[in-house]
């Protein structure tokens, strides 16, 4: 079979190892393998819509949490979803420490990334969606 693509992460502009709090909006560059060879993409992060989104995704990166993860969900026509990392260990600690969620000020147009959750609140972890179309459906659903 296919392997789904593996990631590495490149920090760009503004994110710096030494600060656990999200600096102004900031770029980080995702490095990926697929089946057609190596390409790259960029998640441009705005902390003003999604503050403590922002907070733990910067910790993540930081942490190099998404290192030589994979897209684990992919859905045509809807979205693809990463952010397992592939030590069990290290996704129960980020797991058992969820965070609020954050008011939805921007809609779930294509190209943007939002953090996947439960159907309860307040269950954001790891794991992060890239929508493909216009999934504005999904805002009053807190995505």
């Amino acid at each position: 079979g296919i392997s789904p693509p593996r990631m590495r992460l490149l920090m760009l502009a503004g994110l710096a190892v030494c600060c656990l709090s999200a600096p102004p909006t900031f770029r980080v560059r995702f490095d990926v393998e697929t089946t057609d060879g190596p390409g790259s993409f960029e998640v441009e992060v705005h902390p003003e819509w999604s503050p403590l989104g922002a907070e733990r995704f910067a910790a993540l990166v930081q942490t190099g949490f998404y290192d030589d993860t994979r897209f684990f969900r992919v859905i045509p026509s809807f979205m693809v979803q990463f952010g397992l990392s592939g030590d069990p260990a290290l996704n129960a600690k980020w797991r058992a420490n969820q965070i609020k969620d954050d008011p939805v000020v921007e809609s779930n147009k294509p190209g943007y990334v939002t953090f996947a959750k439960t159907g309860a609140p307040n269950s954001r972890t790891t794991q992060l969606f890239i929508n493909y179309v216009d999934n504005a459906r999904l805002d009053g659903m807190g995505f």
